[in-house]
């Protein structure tokens, strides 16, 4: 067995423990949190204590936490997230309809950050000490330091308000319409990716530097190979080794922050789910989000790691 299978059998093999930790963590911040399924259910009326008292203890809620407990796993892995409060809807359905359009976001803001990252990143790096070069370091440090809720109000100002070129909000099903959805999503992708797009430039920056810096890479461009590639073939594989495992972490970002760049442009995916949940006292549709959000936040992650795996000539031939 190679060195690249044990160690991905090994994190596989911590996705257990780990992703029961997370079940256990929000199950236990749920229950003594001020949130009542209780006064959920019944709001908009007035209950009597002895309603109130009926209805818990017809959901368990009065059983001791380990019950609850045992009973709240076995529900998640029939696929049972509960059932809101409010709409008396299973939570599993909700999440289900809001989920694509949180993936479609996360997934196009990742992609722009990627691309966006190595254009910069590696034409800073070839340009080094240029005037390319500072350029790209001065834009990166500005995005860095911008939060994409800002960015988000800019362009919805300049680009859909005065230019009129995209809409200011609203969600358009590619089912529908193509050209639509991109006009949707262009502006929320941006101000997503932007600042992880900008904190990656500087690090494959780096990394390339370094990799430019090597005697291989002398050795390669003197025998009469052409820089460019020299660097597409060789420079840039070696250099993604770092850039990968601070996207690995960045991941929680983007899936964090779809959540607010949702609620701005009036997205109608897992971010408004959770405001609104939040709003309007609804327990266990909260609770089914963040045991979402968490656990396609591990899948994730687990995803960089394979492919980190791939990209480190040191592993590949340990």
């Amino acid at each position: 067995m190679t060195t690249v299978v044990r160690i991905l059998l090994r994190r596989v093999a911590l996705l257990v423990p780990l992703l029961l930790g997370i079940v256990l963590f929000v199950f236990l911040v749920m229950r003594f949190s001020d949130a009542d399924p209780a006064s959920a259910f019944f709001q908009g009326a007035n209950p009597t204590p002895e309603q109130l008292h009926d209805f818990r203890e017809r959901a368990g809620l009065l059983d001791p936490l380990p019950v609850r407990y045992v009973r709240f796993v076995g529900a998640l892995l029939h696929g049972d997230l509960g059932t809101s409060a409010l709409t008396r809807a299973p939570v599993a359905e909700q999440v289900t309809t809001a989920l694509p359009l949180t993936l479609q976001l996360t997934f196009l803001g990742l992609a722009l950050a990627v691309v966006l990252a190595l254009a910069g990143g590696v034409t800073a790096a070839v340009y080094r000490d240029r005037l390319p070069d500072q350029v790209i370091r001065v834009v990166s440090l500005v995005g860095v330091a911008a939060p994409g809720f800002w960015l988000a109000l800019l362009m919805i100002q300049y680009l859909a308000v005065d230019r009129g070129w995209f809409p200011t909000g609203g969600y358009v099903n590619p089912a529908d319409s193509v050209t639509g959805w991109l006009k949707t999503m262009a502006l929320p992708a941006l101000a997503l990716s932007l600042p992880v797009a900008a904190q990656l430039t500087r690090i494959v920056r780096t990394s390339v530097v370094e990799e430019l810096d090597k005697d291989y890479v002398r050795t390669a461009i003197g025998s009469g190979l052409p820089p460019r590639v020299v660097v597409g073939r060789n420079v840039l594989r070696n250099a993604l080794v770092n850039p990968l495992t601070v996207l690995g972490l960045r991941v929680g970002y983007l899936l964090g922050g779809a959540v607010v760049i949702e609620t701005i442009f009036s997205l109608p995916g897992m971010g408004k789910l959770m405001i609104d949940a939040v709003q309007n006292g609804d327990p266990a549709v909260v609770q089914g989000v963040v045991l979402t959000t968490a656990t396609g936040f591990v899948v994730v992650n687990l995803v960089i790691d394979i492919l980190y795996l791939l990209v480190n000539p040191r592993l590949r031939t340990g």
